[in-house]
Protein backbone atom coordinates (compact mmCIF):
# COMPACT_ATOMS: atom_id res chain seq x y z
CA UNK A 1 0.00 0.00 0.00
CA UNK A 2 2.91 2.51 1.00
CA UNK A 3 4.54 1.55 -2.80
CA UNK A 4 0.75 2.56 -4.36
CA UNK A 5 0.90 6.27 -2.12
CA UNK A 6 4.28 7.01 -3.52
CA UNK A 7 3.83 6.17 -6.86
CA UNK A 8 0.85 8.34 -6.91
CA UNK A 9 2.84 11.32 -4.52
CA UNK A 10 5.79 10.66 -7.47
CA UNK A 11 3.15 10.72 -10.46
CA UNK A 12 1.45 13.70 -8.68
CA UNK A 13 4.49 15.99 -8.31
CA UNK A 14 5.07 15.13 -12.35
CA UNK A 15 2.08 16.49 -13.34
CA UNK A 16 2.03 19.50 -11.06
CA UNK A 17 6.06 20.09 -13.12
CA UNK A 18 4.21 19.78 -16.00
CA UNK A 19 1.67 22.20 -15.76
CA UNK A 20 3.83 24.29 -14.09
CA UNK A 21 6.25 24.63 -17.22
CA UNK A 22 3.30 25.03 -19.51
CA UNK A 23 2.06 27.85 -17.90
CA UNK A 24 5.16 29.53 -17.46
CA UNK A 25 6.38 28.67 -21.42
CA UNK A 26 3.39 29.68 -23.26
CA UNK A 27 1.38 32.81 -23.36
CA UNK A 28 -1.75 32.79 -21.44
CA UNK A 29 -5.00 34.34 -23.31
CA UNK A 30 -7.41 34.76 -20.84
CA UNK A 31 -9.73 36.66 -23.53
CA UNK A 32 -9.68 33.91 -25.63
CA UNK A 33 -8.93 30.30 -23.78
CA UNK A 34 -9.48 28.55 -27.07
CA UNK A 35 -6.56 29.84 -28.26
CA UNK A 36 -4.44 29.05 -25.91
CA UNK A 37 -5.51 25.58 -26.41
CA UNK A 38 -4.50 26.07 -29.80
CA UNK A 39 -1.31 26.84 -28.88
CA UNK A 40 -0.94 23.74 -26.45
CA UNK A 41 -1.73 21.67 -29.77
CA UNK A 42 -5.12 20.69 -29.79
CA UNK A 43 -6.66 19.87 -33.08
CA UNK A 44 -9.72 20.17 -31.54
CA UNK A 45 -10.35 24.10 -32.36
CA UNK A 46 -11.01 26.16 -35.27
CA UNK A 47 -7.80 28.47 -36.14
CA UNK A 48 -8.71 31.62 -38.18
CA UNK A 49 -7.53 31.10 -41.41
CA UNK A 50 -6.14 33.40 -44.63
CA UNK A 51 -8.98 34.77 -46.66
CA UNK A 52 -9.37 33.67 -49.78
CA UNK A 53 -7.59 35.47 -52.08
CA UNK A 54 -7.70 33.07 -55.11
CA UNK A 55 -11.02 32.21 -56.44
CA UNK A 56 -11.66 28.60 -58.06
CA UNK A 57 -12.44 30.61 -61.40
CA UNK A 58 -8.64 31.89 -61.20
CA UNK A 59 -7.14 28.34 -61.20
CA UNK A 60 -7.40 26.33 -64.61
CA UNK A 61 -5.36 23.19 -64.59
CA UNK A 62 -3.29 21.88 -67.84
CA UNK A 63 -2.11 18.70 -68.67
CA UNK A 64 1.27 20.22 -68.54
CA UNK A 65 0.86 23.34 -66.28
CA UNK A 66 -1.22 25.36 -63.62
CA UNK A 67 -2.52 28.84 -64.27
CA UNK A 68 -3.36 31.07 -61.72
CA UNK A 69 -4.82 34.68 -62.98
CA UNK A 70 -3.75 37.24 -59.92
CA UNK A 71 -3.08 40.80 -60.63
CA UNK A 72 0.28 42.65 -59.59
CA UNK A 73 2.08 39.22 -57.95
CA UNK A 74 5.39 38.84 -56.99
CA UNK A 75 7.05 35.60 -55.93
CA UNK A 76 8.81 35.67 -52.85
CA UNK A 77 11.63 33.59 -50.88
CA UNK A 78 11.90 32.79 -47.24
CA UNK A 79 14.85 33.03 -45.00
CA UNK A 80 15.30 30.02 -42.35
CA UNK A 81 14.07 31.62 -39.29
CA UNK A 82 11.87 29.02 -38.31
CA UNK A 83 9.10 31.38 -37.23
CA UNK A 84 6.51 29.99 -39.95
CA UNK A 85 7.55 26.76 -39.46
CA UNK A 86 5.80 24.46 -40.75
CA UNK A 87 4.03 26.24 -42.97
CA UNK A 88 6.82 28.73 -44.63
CA UNK A 89 10.55 27.26 -44.63
CA UNK A 90 13.26 28.45 -46.78
CA UNK A 91 12.66 25.71 -49.78
CA UNK A 92 8.72 27.31 -49.80
CA UNK A 93 7.56 29.85 -52.34
CA UNK A 94 5.48 32.44 -51.76
CA UNK A 95 2.89 34.34 -53.95
CA UNK A 96 2.10 37.88 -52.89
CA UNK A 97 0.13 41.01 -53.62
CA UNK A 98 0.31 44.46 -52.20
CA UNK A 99 -2.58 45.35 -50.35
CA UNK A 100 -3.90 48.77 -50.93
CA UNK A 101 -5.97 49.41 -47.76
CA UNK A 102 -6.24 48.25 -44.39
CA UNK A 103 -9.74 46.41 -45.48
CA UNK A 104 -7.65 44.14 -47.21
CA UNK A 105 -5.98 42.47 -44.26
CA UNK A 106 -8.02 39.82 -42.15
CA UNK A 107 -7.17 38.35 -38.61
CA UNK A 108 -5.64 35.22 -40.64
CA UNK A 109 -3.88 36.32 -43.28
CA UNK A 110 0.38 35.87 -43.37
CA UNK A 111 1.66 39.58 -44.26
CA UNK A 112 5.41 40.83 -44.41
CA UNK A 113 5.89 43.99 -43.04
CA UNK A 114 9.18 45.96 -43.03
CA UNK A 115 11.20 46.09 -39.38
CA UNK A 116 14.73 47.09 -39.06
CA UNK A 117 15.51 46.97 -42.57
CA UNK A 118 14.23 43.86 -43.27
CA UNK A 119 10.97 42.08 -44.14
CA UNK A 120 9.07 39.78 -41.17
CA UNK A 121 6.43 37.27 -42.15
CA UNK A 122 3.94 36.54 -39.77
CA UNK A 123 0.57 35.96 -39.36
CA UNK A 124 -2.16 38.30 -38.33
CA UNK A 125 -3.65 37.56 -35.05
CA UNK A 126 -5.85 40.61 -33.97
CA UNK A 127 -6.72 43.72 -35.67
CA UNK A 128 -7.66 46.87 -33.75
CA UNK A 129 -7.49 50.63 -33.70
CA UNK A 130 -6.47 53.24 -31.37
CA UNK A 131 -5.52 56.64 -30.98
CA UNK A 132 -3.14 56.77 -34.02
CA UNK A 133 -5.43 54.63 -36.67
CA UNK A 134 -5.54 50.87 -37.63
CA UNK A 135 -3.30 48.30 -36.25
CA UNK A 136 -2.64 45.00 -36.37
CA UNK A 137 -0.85 42.26 -33.98
CA UNK A 138 1.16 39.56 -35.52
CA UNK A 139 2.30 36.07 -34.21
CA UNK A 140 4.89 33.72 -36.12
CA UNK A 141 3.25 30.46 -36.30
CA UNK A 142 5.97 28.69 -34.56
CA UNK A 143 6.60 31.63 -32.29
CA UNK A 144 4.91 31.23 -28.16
CA UNK A 145 4.51 34.81 -28.65
CA UNK A 146 3.14 37.98 -30.34
CA UNK A 147 5.32 40.30 -31.99
CA UNK A 148 6.31 42.74 -29.45
CA UNK A 149 4.05 45.92 -31.56
CA UNK A 150 1.47 46.78 -33.24
CA UNK A 151 2.05 46.95 -37.41
CA UNK A 152 0.38 50.13 -39.23
CA UNK A 153 -0.91 49.73 -42.54
CA UNK A 154 2.03 52.04 -43.78
CA UNK A 155 4.58 48.98 -42.93
CA UNK A 156 2.94 45.99 -44.63
CA UNK A 157 4.11 45.32 -47.64
CA UNK A 158 2.51 42.30 -48.93
CA UNK A 159 -0.22 39.66 -48.23
CA UNK A 160 0.90 36.12 -49.08
CA UNK A 161 -1.91 34.74 -50.79
CA UNK A 162 -0.13 31.08 -51.68
CA UNK A 163 2.81 29.06 -50.56
CA UNK A 164 4.03 26.62 -53.23
CA UNK A 165 6.18 23.73 -52.17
Amino acid sequence: MKWVMFSIGILTIILIVIALVLLLTYEVNVENPITMLNTLGSGLFDRPSPANWIQEKDIVIYDDRIVIFVRNATLSRYANTKSMDPLIDVYANGIEIRPTSPRDIHVGDIIAYESNGGLVVHRVIKIGSDEEGWYCIVKGDNSAFPDEMKIRFEDIKYVTIAIIY
